[in-house]
């Protein structure tokens, strides 16, 4: 049996799988994405990406494509039908001014089925390979790298890859994380729903388009939206196996009056697509790593879709292990710093499973409030103040909280770096603008020394790490860097690729070449090498 050899398998073109390979080949990585079905999603699931995840796909070169596909500021209500009483309204727009002061990107509004493709179109176009109808079937591991064998589904053809590393973004039910014996924990099945998708007259229904409708009706609990596709919807309904019920009794008559019931159309002619059964969880995998083995997207978690956190975090986890697998294989890092995509990402996906259960419960099911629900932390301090931490990360204090209020930002390692709009030759630019690829070393107007030292350390490292320090091209005229950093304007901020500060000072050193030589070879867990000679960063 021939063998295909490949740097990186994903297993898996779903949001993670597709985030994965278009990062992965952003970065130069061979890689190799197999998928069992026979293209992408097809019904519309998680929609809406916060400027956090903008930013990671900017990137990528596909954040205009993703605001070409659609772009729209909606509400989320919770009524008792979609024309009935409302109990609660939640707009996206009803401040933007937080997003601006946190981003210099807006919310993109892209489904699920509009996002898969653009990002592996981005992957396709730098150089990955996609098998549609294939499935892994078993794989091996040892400690030079994993090899799987892989069958064509409509042909029963097996064929075997060796790959260096292998990315399981194969679902909730991830028989690779089964096959690694990975345990879940949480708070298990929440809810069992049918997913009804149906085409109507759009015109009858323009008044109900474009919101998110969560159902209370008295007959049933459901969830009600608009698609990106005009005419198209999905009808939500959940029922409970315990009770006796099944996916079986949503037969087309029973569907269509359900749909009508929550449109409060009782002739409202429609045509039925598909329905499909999905269970509501909260799981979490015990480990987010076996060997050379990385779970992303539903492998590694499952949570509500309550505040559209798991799709998002789904693309944080393909961008996460995309740059430390880059690092590794090209040599800039040592094995060591694959150690911390588990304890950075397990513990955010454990704050996201957290806040999208108490956002189920607000939302859709009050019945469940009680102590055991883990009071919500708030989407901001969530998406841009929550704090990392691993051996990739020089923390500097003890303070343990896992978040910090983003509008209040303190610059500390392990938080996202804070947007602090300058001005490049007259025109506005902002700190995050620089980050996304390589290193950034981010200085004040008196960092000079940290200029100095980082050409020298990239140099001996071979790794890139870009300066961006201020001066008569790139100024401050509110004076906030050096505040929102906590750098002075003699110190310097490192930043990882990723955007999170990994360490910093606020002031400059006798030695900088040294200090910031032992600083990167810490985090990139590179072998002690000679030190840069004292003096020669000045």
């Amino acid at each position: 049996m021939d063998t295909t050899r490949v740097r990186v398998l994903v297993v898996g073109a779903g949001l993670a799988g597709a985030a994965t390979s278009m990062f992965l080949t952003d970065r130069g990585i061979d890689t190799l994405v197999v998928e069992r079905h026979p293209g992408t999603s097809l019904h519309p699931k998680a929609a809406g990406q916060h400027p956090r995840t903008m930013e990671l796909l900017r990137t990528a070169g596909v954040a205009d494509r993703v605001n070409t596909a659609a772009s729209a500021d909606f509400e989320i209500k919770i009524v008792t039908s979609a024309r009935g009483a409302v109990l609660k309204t939640i707009t996206t727009a009803d401040d933007p001014q937080p997003w601006n002061a946190l981003s210099p990107l807006t919310m993109g509004m892209a489904t699920q089925v509009q996002l898969e493709p653009i990002m592996l179109d981005r992957a396709r176009e730098n150089g990955a390979r996609v098998r549609f109808d294939t499935e892994l079937v078993s794989f091996d591991q040892d400690t030079l790298g994993v090899t799987a064998r892989l069958v064509h589904r409509p042909t029963g053809t097996i064929s075997q890859v060796r790959a260096d590393y292998l990315v399981a973004a194969d679902g909730h039910r991830s028989p690779i994380r089964e096959q690694l014996g990975i345990g879940r924990h949480g708070w298990g099945s929440l809810s069992s729903h049918a997913g009804i998708l149906f085409d109507a007259d759009p015109e009858r229904l323009a008044d109900v388009t474009g919101s998110l409708y969560y159902l209370r009706n008295p007959e049933f609990t459901g969830v009600f939206t608009s698609t990106h596709i005009p005419g198209r919807f999905i009808f939500t309904v959940e029922y409970d196996p315990a009770r006796g019920q099944s996916i079986d009794d949503f037969t087309p008559e029973r569907c269509a009056e359900l749909i009508r019931l929550g449109l409060d159309d009782p002739g409202l002619p429609l045509r039925l697509q598909t329905v499909q059964a999905w269970e509501m969880a909260a799981r979490v995998a015990d480990t987010f790593r076996s060997g050379r083995v990385f779970l992303a997207g539903d492998a590694a978690k499952v949570t509500p879709p309550t505040g559209g956190l798991g799709g998002n975090t789904a693309v944080a986890d393909g961008f996460d292990i995309a740059w430390k697998l880059a690092a590794v294989l090209g040599g800039q890092a040592g094995p060591g710093l694959l150690d911390s995509y588990d304890p950075e990402r397990r513990a955010f996906a454990e704050a996201v499973v957290a806040e999208s259960l108490a956002n189920y419960v607000d939302r859709m099911a009050p019945h469940l409030r009680s102590d055991a629900v883990p009071k919500p932390v708030g989407y901001l301090d969530l998406v841009f103040g929550f704090r990392q931490r691993s051996e990739a990360v020089v923390i500097d204090d003890e303070d343990p909280a896992p978040t910090e209020n983003p509008l209040e930002p303190t610059g500390r390692p392990g938080f996202r770096a804070p947007h602090v709009p300058l001005l490049r030759d007259g025109a506005e630019v902002s700190t995050v603008d620089f980050f996304g690829r390589d290193w950034v070393l981010l200085t004040g107007t008196e960092g000079g020394v940290w200029h100095e030292a980082a050409k020298h350390v990239a140099d001996r490292l071979g790794i890139a790490v870009r300066t961006v320090g201020l001066g008569p091209d790139l100024t401050d005229p509110a004076d906030r860097l050096v505040r929102a950093y906590g750098i002075g304007h003699g110190g310097a901020s490192l930043v990882r690729p990723d955007g999170v500060v990994a360490w910093r000072t606020d002031f400059d050193v006798a030695d900088a070449a040294g200090t910031l030589q032992n600083v990167l070879s810490r985090l990139l867990d590179r072998a002690p090498v000679a030190a840069v000679p004292a003096g020669t960063a000045h």
